[in-house]
């Protein structure tokens, strides 16, 4: 059943009639990327250099070219918007997370110290290489726009499509402060957001208008030295190391999370760093084990005089009414789940920052 001929409501749009639009390759000026990665040689877009991921694992290799983070800005006075989205495969693997969430871009308007979302651009179920969008933006006049690229898709090239007689310029940049850095996880690679604005880093950034890099590897953040080398070289103003999850147990935790640490720190001695123990905590040894891990890590770090060394206890992270809602299957969050680690993890960046 095609339901689009039942719900018209359903159907995607396209800028097919549309005989006034100019489409723009978001790598050229005025239009700024935030969250990737840069080099002269890119054949697509991704979130750290070729020869770090390929020499940290084949897993972190076979996920830096998902473009989770990435983020184009711009400034139009066009009354729609479109995109063409060239992607080399479609990531097809969950069965808890929708199309959109991995594969899909969101778009939101930013004034006045203020995000407000416009929509998304939905890729099609039946898509294989890419797909074309379009939405409408309504009453014609100046807007600052972001469009947020997918969490678990790779993009080779994306380009804009604007009224050929619309303005084009440089969007309002982001506060005048390093990014912030995330280290984690699927949950820190935004699974199982509904759309990528909703993973909560993007929940953070629209409250603090700071931009930050998404480096959440799913299943494969396991703090090995050559990521922490990597990591501990960049600029940044707070890092926030959250990849309990991906330690395959406790031993390796233990073996790998305050040498991960004290690497990160010889290099940077100053910067912020907040740890976060897994949001799932049921109680179990296994979970026990793990949180005292991280906490140990904290705790010894304030001991020999760190003072800009944060904690934050996973279990906390869904806390409220109707915490049994906050995840689609008991470990990876939705976006009431996200809205909720978000506004913990906020609130700590804040205090770190002050």
């Amino acid at each position: 059943m095609d339901i689009t001929k039942i719900d018209p409501n359903f159907k995607l749009q396209t800028c097919a009639g549309q005989e006034n639009v100019a489409f723009y390759d978001v790598r050229q000026s005025p239009f700024a990327i935030y969250g990737l990665y840069r080099s002269r040689t890119e054949t697509c877009f991704k979130r750290m250099p070729d020869e770090v991921a390929k020499s940290v694992s084949d897993g972190v290799a076979s996920l830096y070219t998902n473009t989770a983070g990435g983020r184009v800005r711009f400034q139009t006075d066009s009354p729609f918007l479109a995109i063409k989205a060239q992607m080399p495969d479609v990531c097809r693997w969950f069965s808890h997370m929708s199309l959109l969430g991995s594969s899909g871009f969101d778009v939101y308007e930013y004034q006045d110290g203020v995000y407000t979302f416009i929509n998304s651009l939905r890729p099609p179920v039946d898509m294989t290489d890419g797909f074309e969008g379009f939405i409408e933006l309504g009453a014609q006049k100046l807007r600052d726009i972001t469009i947020h690229f997918p969490s678990y898709n790779n993009v080779t090239n994306l380009f804009v499509g604007l009224d050929k007689d619309a303005k084009l310029q440089e969007g309002e940049r982001y506060r005048p402060i390093a990014p912030i850095v995330y280290y984690g996880s699927s949950i820190t690679q935004g699974g199982c957001a509904s759309r990528p604005g909703n993973s909560y880093q993007n929940f953070i950034l629209r409250n603090n208008h700071i931009d930050y890099i998404n480096l959440g590897f799913s299943g494969n953040c396991k703090a090995e030295q050559e990521m922490a080398r990597y990591i501990a070289g960049m600029d940044m103003s707070v890092f926030v190391c959250d990849y309990d999850h991906n330690a395959p147990n406790a031993d390796h935790l233990r073996k790998t999370h305050a040498p991960f640490f004290h690497t990160f720190r010889q290099a940077q001695p100053d910067t912020p760093v907040i740890f976060v123990s897994r949001p799932d905590f049921k109680g179990s040894a296994e979970d026990i084990a793990r949180r005292n891990i991280v906490m140990a890590t904290f705790q010894n770090a304030k001991e020999h005089g760190d003072k800009n060394v944060y904690y934050i206890d996973g279990e906390k992270l869904f806390e409220g009414e109707e915490r049994g809602c906050c995840t689609v299957d008991g470990c990876h969050p939705n976006d009431i789940g996200f809205y909720r680690m978000a506004a913990v993890i906020g609130a700590k960046i804040e205090e770190a920052l002050a």
